[in-house]
């Protein structure tokens, strides 16, 4: 299950996707999501699966290590779909047994929803996928220095959350050995119940939490080191700088933005 987890990994290529500047992947990717909430009708969830498989056929990302990093999620995706199919109203019964009753309505939203989670997680994957730490820190400290004359310290932030994405497979590397040093000790994590399931986690647990505060007094001691004092002052080797084909990206997106936006409320304004 750990190696299933990619979340945060990077995948170097020089593809387009991994050309674009930092802030149009991310600004792309948070205008994907909100143009997913305006999917209604199995066209527009087509639209949207067709243009997340046309990204990742520009980026050079293998198909099957984009599906893995769905495999972490899909027992939400399926509790999700078990839950709106079991409690959603609708008139058109497919099923019933006792209190259990299943209506294509319950069936159709439950797919709309898992069908979100799915296309959500697989775009946000491509943008950690194509974006190495460093350039992404960088692309959200930008994005967020405008709202530095309100007080938000934009680099602190970028650095904190670029820090935690970066340090997900390292500790994820750092649980697979734990289990696999306290299996070689007798170990059990693969049977009985949950509670005894939970109280296997503790030997787990207590060394991660160790290593996991290892790690951050070296970064600490490591950054103090090179002098490290926040953004205050701080050059770059490369600036950030748009270029045309960052205008194409964002031509591309708005446009899906505005084309799921026209057809949900589009038809109901003509009228």
């Amino acid at each position: 299950m750990l190696s299933n987890i990619t979340l945060g990994q990077y995948f170097p290529g020089t593809s387009f996707i991994h050309k674009l500047d930092p802030r149009t992947k991310i600004l792309a990717t948070l205008i994907y999501i909100i143009a997913i909430f305006f999917a209604e009708s199995t066209l527009s969830y087509g639209i949207l699966a067709g243009f997340a498989f046309l990204v990742i056929l520009a980026s050079r990302l293998p198909i099957l290590m984009v599906l893995k990093s769905v495999k972490p999620i899909l027992i939400i995706v399926i509790f999700t779909l078990l839950i709106h199919m079991f409690t959603h109203p609708g008139e058109h019964i497919l099923w019933s047994w006792k209190f259990f009753v299943i209506t294509q309505e319950g069936l159709e939203t439950g797919l709309k929803m898992s069908s979100r989670l799915l296309l959500l997680m697989i775009f946000s994957s491509i943008l950690t996928f194509t974006t190495s730490p460093i350039v992404l820190t960088d692309g959200i400290e930008r994005l967020l220095r405008p709202f530095k004359c309100i007080g938000v310290p934009a680099h602190e932030l970028a650095m904190m959350m670029t820090i935690a994405l970066r340090f997900i497979p390292t500790l994820l590397e750092e649980t697979d050995r734990i289990m696999k040093a306290q299996t070689s000790r007798g170990a059990d994590f693969t049977s009985g119940n949950i509670l005894q399931n939970i109280r296997n986690m503790l030997p787990i647990l207590v060394p991660l939490f160790i290593s996991a505060f290892r790690r951050a007094d070296e970064l600490a001691i490591a950054m103090e080191a090179r002098c490290y004092r926040g953004g205050e002052g701080r050059t770059r080797m490369r600036e950030l700088a748009y270029g045309s084909r960052d205008m194409f990206a964002y031509l591309l997106v708005i446009l899906l933005f505005v084309g799921l936006a026209f057809m949900k409320w589009g038809k109901a304004c003509v009228l």
